[in-house]
């Protein structure tokens, strides 16, 4: 872990608070995702909220997973939460819990309210439910199932549980207010009969519970003192209130809302992200371009970095929208100090050194890191052929430029001056090579009598390890790819604005000291940005793989300013 200092705000001042009145002894916080997919950048910041507090409390965090819907759950999404949970530097009090582990606690309280008189079997059909429970202009209705008796609702809800009924046909509610203003208030359905295979209880039961009345029970079972979520379940608070004030449980949490974390030129929806794996627009949830967390740590964004982009973003109850960069900005922070510089070249012109002698000219060494004298040095050889950028060279240079041109010196990083002395074109007229000669006074010092301002970067021909290169840019073109109306007025689908440009995959050269990097090192390549061995496809001592985490600079945002 880094040391991030935590920042005050108005979830602290609650518990400072709660703390210091007595209301509180200790502090327990969860994280409870559903496991209908993987977790993206704005589970990042909650992760770091809820277990960054109960760290910096000296308290426990539960990681939970909210599995009532088992048409959309499955194993393979829990290890991808539990996965980036770790990655993220965070880990949780005691085993995993699961929403299902409550599952024969959660009927029970449902009989205990039924026998109350607080809850009700009822038939109304999905249609007729949204009818009779009106909207903000128009109050609800009662069911005319309202006043069954606690006998027959107690019956038919234990007949619901043997499988007696239909999918869809009877649903239990709760009997709260059908006046009341707020629309979760109007007697909320709390189970409904669903046939389907769950991924940890199998076909045990038939009927599952909802979301609202299983969250505020399974908080309160697990000893939570403070249920932090993001502001759409602020009008769901008085029903989390109710559920846990009418049943005969010890623990009443708190919940408390803070705004959501929204990036611009990304999508964050479950289930437009599944769409986008689902019609193979991305290679999979982990591909790089995605905004899930296992996509990020593919790329090569540090823990550290998205630690830090999400205690930036802040918490509080105001909309809470981040443009992209600056997401960008703190890895590139991060990377700064941590990552190892070597040169690479990505789209190469060939240089012969026309006056190479490998009996008088010399190789030198490097280190790794300008700040990091630990990390060693490695050898950067030279031969006759080397490579270099083709943006490097000009052969009619804008104003200023100080790289090469044909008659021009540039140094070689770590090496020789060297000067453009002839320009060798195919039938096309592209450039194909560069014949330059070296200057053998020039190496560690200054050529006498002239100054050569420009330094380039170059790797040898035949020393340097070609790599597989997967040049990375944003998914979307639009900053709100899914907010975009037509002329009808309607929602224009989010996938047109896929970037075409958003992977390019070039086969470029890298040095040598690569070699046997482990699938996810982290390296600054020299003027070009900060590269990682692909957590999946690169293999040590092969065929390197590298992707392009971020650049040097903010390129997008000079492009598109």
């Amino acid at each position: 872990m880094s040391n991030e200092l935590p920042v005050s705000n108005f979830i602290r001042h609650i518990i400072d608070t709660d703390l210091a009145s007595g209301k509180r002894s200790a502090v327990q916080t969860r994280f409870p995702p559903e496991p209908n997919g993987y977790l993206h950048v704005g589970h990042a910041k909650a992760i770091c909220v809820n277990f960054g507090i109960a760290q910096d409390y000296q308290g426990l965090c539960n990681l939970r997973m909210d599995d009532t819907n088992p048409e959309k759950e499955e194993d393979e999404y829990v290890h991808a939460i539990q996965d980036d949970v770790r990655w993220l530097g965070f880990d949780w009090s005691g085993e995993t819990r699961y929403a299902s582990n409550y599952f024969q606690q959660l009927y029970d309280y449902a009989e205990e309210l039924i026998q109350s008189g607080k809850a009700f079997v009822c038939d109304l059909t999905p249609e007729a439910m949204r009818e009779y429970r009106g909207n903000f202009e128009v109050p609800g209705r009662e069911s005319p199932y309202r006043t069954r008796s606690v006998d027959e609702n107690l019956d038919l809800f234990r007949r619901m549980k043997a499988g007696e009924f239909a999918d869809g046909s009877k649903t239990l509610r709760l009997k709260i207010d059908m006046q009341s203003p707020n629309l979760n208030m109007r007697d909320p359905v709390i189970y409904r009969i669903k046939r389907a295979e769950h991924h940890r209880t199998g076909n045990d039961w038939c009927i599952y519970p909802m979301y609202d009345y299983t969250h505020c029970i399974s908080d309160a079972l697990e000893g939570i003192t403070h249920s932090l979520c993001t502001l759409e379940f602020e009008d769901h608070r008085p029903l989390y209130d109710w559920v846990l004030d009418n049943i005969s449980i010890g623990n009443h949490p708190q919940q408390i809302e803070f705004s959501r974390l929204e990036t611009l030129y990304v999508v964050t929806s479950k289930r437009k992200l599944k769409q986008l794996v689902d019609e193979q627009l991305v290679s999979g949830w982990d591909d790089p371009r995605m905004p899930t967390i296992s996509g990020m740590r593919r790329r090569g964004y540090s823990p550290e970095g998205v630690r830090l982009f999400a205690q930036r973003a802040g918490v509080s109850k105001t909309p809470n929208v981040v443009d992209f960069s600056s997401l960008e900005g703190a890895v590139r922070e991060t990377l700064e100090e941590a990552s190892p510089r070597v040169m690479a070249v990505l789209d190469p012109i060939k240089v012969t050194l026309t006056n190479f002698d490998p009996a008088t000219t010399a190789s030198r060494s490097a280190p790794f890191h300008p700040h990091h004298a630990e990390w060693g040095e490695r050898e950067v050889p030279i031969a006759r052929e080397i490579y270099i950028e083709r943006d490097d060279f000009a052969e009619v240079p804008p104003p200023k430029w100080q790289r090469l041109t044909p008659g021009g010196e540039v140094r070689l990083r770590y090496s020789y001056v060297i000067k453009c002395d002839e320009v060798v074109k195919d039938a096309d007229g592209r450039v194909v090579e560069l014949k330059c000669s070296i200057d053998p006074d020039t190496l560690g010092q200054n050529p006498v009598g002239r100054k050569v301002k420009g330094v380039i970067h170059w790797v040898s021909a035949s020393h340097a390890v070609e790599a597989e290169v997967r040049l990375y840019d944003r998914l979307f073109t639009e900053a709100r790819p899914d907010a975009v109306r037509g002329d009808d007025g309607q929602y224009v689908d989010f996938k047109q604005f896929i970037n075409a440009e958003s992977l390019k995959v070039v086969t470029g050269y890298v040095e040598a000291c690569v070699r046997d990097a482990q699938p996810e090192t982290r390296y600054q390549f020299e003027r070009l940005g900060y590269f990682v061995t692909d957590r999946r496809d690169h293999t040590a001592g092969g065929k390197p793989v590298f992707n392009r985490t971020v650049t040097l600079r903010d390129s997008w945002a000079k492009e598109n300013g």
